[in-house]
């Protein structure tokens, strides 16, 4: 398992070497930061959005469980609660997918993020209502993983 964790984490870096790249339905980046300094730093792009961070979540134990050996490694849940309200109560089918949430976790001396594009819940859910939402998301989401990877360019 360990070893099959080793190339899964090869295989996204190697996706992610330009950023946000798009692949099999995740957005990704790679920070060149470690990954205390990109979590702050993503914390921050998502702020500047008009986001509030809901919850991080560590996910260490499971991965403990399967031989995998980080403690940095975190889902960040974030959103804004006026559109969530709006988008669960037009569409209580969208609540298993919000708040929206990336995941950063250590590769060395660099961060990795991925997300769900959104143009996969609009695969699911093709409510013409939904595109704009959906359009806009992805974009934020881009923009914070630009945001992210920017402020640590030397």
């Amino acid at each position: 398992m360990k070893k099959l964790m080793q190339r899964m984490s090869g295989a996204i870096l190697a996706v992610c070497l330009v950023a946000p790249a798009s692949a099999d339905g995740l957005l990704m980046a790679r920070v060149d930061a470690a990954f205390p300094e990109a979590m702050t730093l993503l914390q921050s792009a998502i702020s500047s959005r008009g986001y509030t961070i809901t919850r991080l979540q560590q996910v260490n134990e499971n991965l403990q469980r399967r031989e995998y050996k980080s403690d940095m490694y975190r889902v960040v849940y974030f959103g804004k609660l006026d559109e969530v309200r709006q988008v669960t109560a037009a569409h209580p089918e969208l609540i298993p997918f919000l708040p929206l949430n990336i995941t950063i976790f250590a590769e060395g001396e660099q961060a990795i993020l991925v997300a769900s594009h959104p143009q996969t819940l609009q695969q699911f859910f093709p409510d013409p209502a939904l595109k704009p939402v959906f359009e806009r998301w992805e974009k934020d989401l881009e923009a914070i993983m630009d945001e992210t990877r920017k402020d640590t360019a030397h």
